[in-house]
């Protein structure tokens, strides 16, 4: 089990960044990588049927008002957080773009090719499979160094300029949009509690993984 050991740091790695705008074939393949399965983990939430991650729950709900797919629906909020980013002098990188664009094409692709699943227990193995695919891709993705995305970009601005501790920023920021896209008809159910539950200690156990898979 001390391979599987939740990792409290992001790793350096072989193919991370010295800076948000320095490409390599890797690690712009590992980024790509990282990123579309993040989408194809998001999207099984989706298909899971029993609740969505927060921030596709407000994507859904914007989808359906708006009368498009679920791929344009986060491109559009993921664009409209990257503007929050302006007044509060973040910076973007290769990443933060790459995020934006390749998570949407990814979460439409899985809306498309995942069956909607209408058995409950079925639907709870689709949300954990999810959990677990994310905090994977994140792994993955982060490690390169590349920038963030613009959700968490936006989380960690809010902690630099308020000092409020990034956990409450993350739960006031997650519950925003939950109740918003409850209001627009998101799917909020056990599926976005398990996302809530989860989500931390995937990413730390595959931060982990990562870090032992690169020691030297």
């Amino acid at each position: 089990m001390e391979f599987f050991r939740p990792h409290k740091t992001v790793p350096l790695t072989p193919w991370t960044a010295t800076s948000r705008w320095d490409l390599s074939f890797t690690r712009v393949l590992n980024l790509f990588g990282g990123l579309f399965i993040f989408g194809i983990g998001d999207s099984l939430l989706i298909q899971g049927n029993i609740g969505n991650a927060p921030w596709s729950v407000f994507a859904q709900g914007v989808s359906q008002k708006l009368d498009i797919t679920m791929g344009w629906s986060t491109f559009g909020i993921s664009a409209l957080v990257l503007l929050a980013w302006i007044p509060l002098r973040e910076k973007p990188g290769f990443g933060t773009i790459a995020n934006i664009v390749i998570i949407a094409i990814a979460i439409q692709v899985g809306v498309t090719i995942i069956p909607l699943q209408h058995n409950y227990y079925v639907g709870i193995l689709y949300s954990l499979l999810g959990v677990a695919a994310v905090g994977m891709a994140s792994s993955i993705y982060i490690t390169c160094g590349l920038g963030p995305g613009p959700r968490d970009g936006l989380m960690t601005a809010l902690h630099h300029r308020t000092g409020i501790r990034v956990g409450r920023v993350r739960m006031a920021i997650e519950t925003t949009v939950v109740l918003f896209g409850a209001l627009l008809g998101g799917n909020v159910g056990l599926g976005t509690l398990i996302f809530a539950a989860f989500i931390g200690q995937s990413v730390a156990i595959a931060l982990g993984v990562v870090s032992r898979l690169t020691a030297k």
